[in-house]
């Protein structure tokens, strides 16, 4: 029953997330309010304010919580395969889409675009992703550092490959937003960011 609970609350945190990012999106930051995310979530109010204390906080969730999971797929790697495979696979499993995206799914690639960049230019959803960038890149340096024998605290190579690979993440959605019509799929630009840095970043040939 524990587990069912935990899921039952991860399932209505993810579809709180996801309203507030897609109605954000289509509507502008200031024209969404908590009641309008809580109506398209299926919950109340009350509800949402007990996962979220602002609307900010809601759409940076989504981040968090990917990133969250994303360390905690990496404890669950096998010990052999290399630590660059294990973090892109770890991170590649978090982008299938859940039943909140297929509830409410994306409109045209070019209207969710301009909604995305007009979200993102919100000052205050750049402090909540700067706050939820900084938990989760903490929490998978803790992963990387029990996979390597390394101590976070001490040793700078477990938050230096965290930052890495979250800003391997960050570019590769970048990316993705700057992508023509149709776009190329995140999980090919995940996978080709994670490529170069485990190379080293070596310079491209011409």
């Amino acid at each position: 029953m524990a587990g069912l609970r935990e899921r039952k609350k991860a399932e209505t945190r993810a579809a709180l997330g996801w309203a507030a990012i897609h109605l954000t999106a289509q509507r502008g930051y200031d024209n969404v309010r908590v009641e309008d995310i809580a109506e398209a979530a299926g919950v109340s109010p009350r509800t949402f304010n007990n996962y979220f204390s602002s609307k900010a906080e809601a759409i940076a969730s989504r981040h968090l919580d990917r990133s969250l999971r994303t360390a905690a797929a990496l404890r669950e790697r096998p010990a052999e395969e290399p630590l660059w495979t294990a973090l892109r696979n770890a991170a590649l499993q978090q982008f299938t889409p859940g039943p909140e995206v297929e509830a409410m799914p994306s409109p045209a690639h070019a209207q969710w675009v301009t909604g995305v960049r007009a979200m993102l230019a919100e000052p205050a959803l750049q402090g909540e992703r700067l706050r939820a960038t900084a938990i989760a890149e903490a929490e998978l340096a803790a992963a990387v550092a029990e996979r390597t024998g390394t101590d976070p605290a001490t040793d700078m190579y477990p938050r230096l490959v965290a930052a890495a690979a979250s800003a391997a993440i960050t570019v590769a959605m970048q990316h993705y937003l700057d992508s023509a019509d149709p776009p190329t799929p995140i999980e090919r630009l995940i996978t080709d960011a994670f490529t170069q840095v485990a190379a080293g970043l070596p310079t491209p040939a011409r």
